[in-house]
């Protein structure tokens, strides 16, 4: 039997990682400045993060929701303190997409209708109703079009207004930061009216923080840059640092039924040890507002790059905290590539001309300095070429 051959890969097979670096078969070293897609929130192999998995091993890794589990009740407790999100309720899944499936599901318990307003670009995972609002139909099958979903772009308000006072909605679903659309944020004037217009009409407003919370923005969740309260947040990705673990936190406006939403694995005592290793070492390390510092700091440097190099490389560097695209002329779409292979460091992209920066929030600021380095390299490598 063979692996369903699905994926783009790269001819690179990592054995060893640690920190912001990863090694692969051959010894070669490289730098890591996409973090498995925003995944690897605290530094590959941090010695407490492992620690805590080891001691947990050594305990119990795994039994059902049907019996109790202290740690899912600390987890929630820590979450909730660092998030501000103290007095809602966290539902523990194994997925981004499955915490957005809950999320759809219980703000359709919550107002009994069906119909979900989303934005261009967006995306919320490959699950049934987490694809219906995704906004990349090529990978809506038939099966997944049954679902009610309109979109609006991102940033119209008065469009998204229109939507919301026909009183047929149930939910309307954001990003905190588009990340695979090529790095997006809401300003903050539409999110605090989006966030008006939901109360307004009884809708849900579901903020999607799979990508972009976990202090990655500089604040524990992107929405927070705007000062407003979400009704339901999901997270994943960096909530687990490489484990697998995804959260709906809930307000508690909407009330839990038993049996209305379940999992097998979903809070199992080794994500869960995971997960809290994680908010211990964002907590203690100062993560949160290092991001936002460690950011600025690549963001002028990649200014100072684009200034170097004025003559139509770079059109635009945006995002928040370590949560950066920079989206490069369609001369300069060969810099990803260059980067990985040549200047050895991971990046993510978007499009074909957008580059996705998300290394680990431990980052270093020798690191980063490093990566611009390298970055500049790479340009001057292909204006040469020219």
């Amino acid at each position: 039997m063979n692996t369903f051959d699905v994926y783009k890969l790269w001819p690179i097979e990592p054995v060893k990682a640690k920190g912001c670096r990863v090694w692969d078969r051959d010894g070669v070293e490289y730098l890591d400045f996409y973090g498995g897609h925003a995944v690897i929130s605290v530094g590959h192999s941090h010695p407490k993060y492992n620690g805590k998995l080891i001691n947990q091993l050594e305990k119990i890794s795994f039994y059902s929701n049907s019996v109790i589990n202290p740690l899912q009740q600390e987890l929630a407790q820590r979450l909730g303190r660092l998030s501000g999100y103290e007095d809602y309720s966290l539902f523990l899944s194994n997925s981004g997409a499955e915490a957005n499936e809950n999320a759809l599901k219980l703000a359709s318990f919550h107002t009994g209708k069906s119909k979900i307003l989303a934005f261009r670009g967006a995306f919320h995972g490959r699950s049934s109703g987490a694809v219906a609002v995704t906004d990349i139909p090529k990978i809506v099958s038939p099966f997944n079009s049954f679902h009610k979903v309109e979109f609006v772009q991102l940033n119209d308000i008065e469009a998204a207004k229109r939507e919301l006072s026909g009183g047929e909605y149930a939910a309307v679903i954001v990003e905190g930061i588009q990340g695979v659309a090529g790095i997006y944020s809401p300003e903050h004037s539409f999110l605090k009216s989006l966030r008006e217009e939901a109360t307004k009409n009884g809708v849900v407003l579901i903020v999607d923080e799979i990508q972009s919370g976990y202090g990655r923005s500089g604040k524990f969740f992107a929405h927070q840059l705007s000062g407003i309260k979400a009704d339901i947040v999901t997270t994943a990705k960096g909530m687990g640092n490489g484990f697998p673990i995804g959260g709906t936190i809930i307000s508690p406006m909407i009330k839990a039924e038993m049996g209305m939403l379940g999992t097998t694995f979903g809070g199992n005592h080794l994500a869960c040890a995971a997960a809290i290793a994680v908010l211990e070492i964002i907590e203690n390390e100062g993560l949160v507002e290092a991001a936002a510092l460690k950011g600025a700091y690549l963001k002028r440097g990649l200014k100072r790059i684009w200034d170097n190099h004025p003559e139509g490389v770079i059109s635009e560097i945006r995002g928040e905290g370590l949560m950066i695209g920079v989206e490069m002329s369609a001369e300069f779409i060969p810099v990803r590539d260059n980067l990985l292979f040549d200047q050895k460091i991971f990046t993510g992209g978007a499009k074909s001309n957008i580059i996705r920066l998300l290394p680990p929030l431990t980052v270093t600021m020798e690191e980063i300095d490093l990566f611009l380095l390298r970055f500049e390299k790479a340009i001057i490598k292909i204006k040469e070429s020219h």
